[in-house]
């Protein structure tokens, strides 16, 4: 654990560092309120990660509730790569690890890294009582959570999951909850247009605007105009 910390922090970058703390909304009252950065592009992320996918399951918590927002993204990085390798066994160690630590992956990058790899290919098959649960949290993230794990879903031809978990969210205050709802009905009509139509017919005029228009960024003009117009 500490090779990888002090491995990171070797191509730490104070002027990167600077560029994510204003991209990642850390100001007072934002999302990312007091995350900090050390300056590293995702890409040697992954690398270090892929370097270090061997390190224990008992060592990733203390990856995951570090302070620093790179060394959280490795965790999960070397957590997924983990989870690919394993048989069901650990697997269902590796989504434990990962429910248990949901509120140190908070951030909307750490989220959609993880949350779609792990448990959406863990509950393909089983009960999705868990997500319903996670939707219905006072956190953001954890919201988050349940709606991007149906990516999984959407990706395999079930998209029974994303409607209904849609249904629960629709009216979420949330900007970046909205936004990943949207995300999640444009790759549910990718699949199924009707489907993703019947939702909007439902739901359009009382879905908040962000959401309504990431729902709907890859429609035909007329029929994206139609949406808005009447929204």
């Amino acid at each position: 654990m500490n090779k990888v910390i002090s491995e990171l922090k070797a191509v730490s970058n104070p002027q990167i560092a600077e560029g994510s703390q204003r991209f990642f909304k850390t100001g007072k009252g934002d999302y990312g309120e007091g995350d900090k950065f050390l300056g590293i592009r995702v890409p040697i992320l992954r690398k270090i990660a892929k370097k270090y996918a061997h390190i224990s399951l008992t060592e990733i918590p203390s990856l995951l509730k570090s302070p620093f927002h790179e060394i959280r993204l490795v965790s999960l990085f070397i957590l997924t790569l983990k989870y690919e390798k394993s048989d069901q066994n650990d697997k269902e160690k590796i989504v434990n690890v990962y429910l248990v630590n949901t509120a140190y992956i908070n951030n909307w990058d750490l989220v959609d890294a993880s949350a779609h790899k792990i448990l959406g290919d863990y509950l393909f098959d089983k009960k999705k009582d868990l997500l319903y649960r996670l939707a219905r949290s006072k956190l953001l993230w954890e919201r988050r959570i349940a709606i991007i794990t149906t990516f999984n879903f959407i990706k395999n031809g079930s998209y029974h999951d994303t409607i209904k978990l849609s249904e629960i969210l629709v009216n979420d205050k949330e900007d970046l909850l909205q936004k990943a709802v949207g995300w999640m009905l444009r790759e549910v009509g990718k699949k199924d247009l009707n489907l993703e139509i019947d939702f909007l017919d439902k739901y359009s005029k009382k879905m908040p605007r962000t959401m309504l228009r990431y729902a709907i960024e890859k429609f035909p003009e007329h029929l994206r105009q139609k949406y808005l117009q009447n929204s």
